[in-house]
């Protein structure tokens, strides 16, 4: 479909109506859509396989993985939890409310809500953020991403086979089209994508003071530490399955490593071994290994890689027709070199060597960097590692682990400044997606004087004591 602004305007008109019939308040209702959607994910699911696949290379296990199985996973939580959460939070209004004693504060829905989706994890960025916005009440305008198309595609057919246009819709089409959206009025906006891109949607969405949830990977990228007193083979294996997982093009990915000097000859060798081992030592030739998204990225991947290349000492290899680049470790790099100052969103790993007794001036250059989405820290000093990971800035991460931090129940997903506002998963999606009212019942006897005038002569005394007494 040509989508214009006036096609735009139009749903979007739709779904305000229909927000306004109340229908969505119903939490009943609410739980009848979750139901509806984790049904139309099952049913869909061969689709969406076939999707992923024809976009990103993957198969059909890392889909599951990675795409589907998490999208049910949340909606299971939201089934189990939504009437807990939406509930009406019970205050005592306290005595300087007296004799107005009963507090409410009511999760509201914002309204009409604009998801604009990326195309690394084109099913989960999409339904999983959908998810928060109906157990929220909302109705939801999904711009899914141009450069998946056919998981677009296969969005637009399990969103129309299960929700009508006034509910729940996905408009395909480029950055003009994207834009169109951000031009209406929106009651919120949840977008996932890069910091540039990000700025835009906050600039439009300023236009209407539209609140906004930004999940972004990061300016400067994910840092991976690796200290000398690391378990150095379960580490490389961690590093090379998440790196080799979607290709590298992963918001919370290690985006380069820093490994204390004393064990980096160790690490490489049983990260290069983990690597071969896992995807085999031509990885562009494994019908397992993922793609890189298109021909753009495919070569900004390998004009890197080009610029790097006496350094390589691992993989540096690929195939453009295919998109398959292998994973791939350059090394040494300094850690004020321009390529571990940027989000790569590809396969290669800079690996940055440092002395253990110095890791203290390491942690200080990340931290005067812009704050990335995750942390990852290999250790056995537990009382460093956790010292790390509650004073750092962050979005969150793992002390002897990789990216499962995000699939933690109860647990938000979230970045802070370059790295995204706002949270979501669980509980957490259900609070970005609901504003809270306060609504405080009065009585209409034994109304005390106090707040009203005069103030001053006889009264004052009186008031003043009265006041004190009831702000204890």
């Amino acid at each position: 479909m040509a989508y214009t602004p006036e096609k735009i305007r139009e749903i979007v008109a739709k779904q305000r109506r229909f927000f306004r019939s109340g229908t969505t308040l119903d939490v009943g209702w609410r739980l009848q859509q979750l139901k509806k959607l984790k049904a139309a994910v099952i049913s869909h699911e061969e689709e969406l396989e076939k999707a992923l696949y024809e976009d990103l290379g993957r198969s059909k296990a890392e889909a599951y993985l990675c795409d589907i199985g998490p999208v049910i996973v949340e909606i299971n939580e939201a089934l189990r939890g939504l009437k807990r959460w939406a509930k009406p939070k019970r205050l005592y209004s306290g005595l300087m409310c007296f004799p107005s004693t009963s507090t409410k504060v009511y999760k509201l829905p914002y309204g009409v809500t604009l998801i604009i989706s990326p195309f690394n994890f084109p099913i989960y960025l999409t339904l999983g953020v959908l998810v928060a916005s109906i157990s929220g009440g909302n109705t939801a305008v999904i711009k899914a991403s141009s450069k998946s198309p056919a998981s677009t595609k296969a969005l637009q057919k399990l969103i129309n086979d299960t929700f009508s246009e006034e509910f729940v819709t996905v408009i395909d089409g480029g950055h003009d089209v994207a834009d169109m959206c951000l031009a209406q009025r929106f009651d919120k906006i949840f977008y996932t994508g890069s910091p540039a891109v990000a700025k835009h949607v906050l600039a439009e969405a300023a236009k209407n003071l539209t609140p906004v949830a930004l999940e972004l990977g990061g300016e400067n990228g994910n840092w991976c530490i690796v200290r000398k007193d690391a378990d150095i083979k379960d580490a490389a294996r961690k590093i090379a399955f998440f790196k080799i997982c979607n290709a590298g093009q992963i918001c919370i990915n290690i985006n380069q490593v820093a490994v204390a000097e004393e064990i980096a000859d160790a690490f490489i060798e049983t990260l290069k071994s983990e690597f071969v081992r896992q995807i085999g030592e031509k990885p562009e030739e494994n019908e397992e290994y993922p793609k890189l998204i298109n021909d753009a990225a495919y070569d900004r991947c390998q004009k890197l890689a080009e610029e790097y290349k006496d350094r390589i000492i691992f993989g540096g290899t690929g195939n453009r027709e295919t998109g398959k680049f292998a994973p791939t470790i350059i090394y040494p790099v300094g850690i004020d070199e321009d390529i571990v100052q940027k989000e790569l969103f590809c396969p290669l790993l800079p690996v940055v060597p440092f002395r253990d007794d110095e890791i203290d001036i390491v942690m200080e250059k990340i931290a005067d960097r812009e704050h990335p989405l995750a942390m990852y820290v290999f250790s056995k000093d537990m009382k460093w590692a956790k010292k790390v990971m509650s004073t750092r800035q962050y979005g969150g991460g793992c002390i002897n682990e990789v990216c499962i931090h995000m699939m933690v129940k109860g647990a938000p997903f979230n970045g802070v400044g370059h790295s995204g506002m706002g949270a979501y998963h669980g509980e957490w999606g259900f609070r970005e997606f609901t504003h809270p009212s306060t609504v405080l019942t009065g009585r209409t006897y034994f109304n005390l004087s106090l707040r009203e005038h005069p103030y001053t002569g006889k009264h004052e005394k009186r008031k003043m004591f009265l006041l004190k007494l009831f702000e204890r």
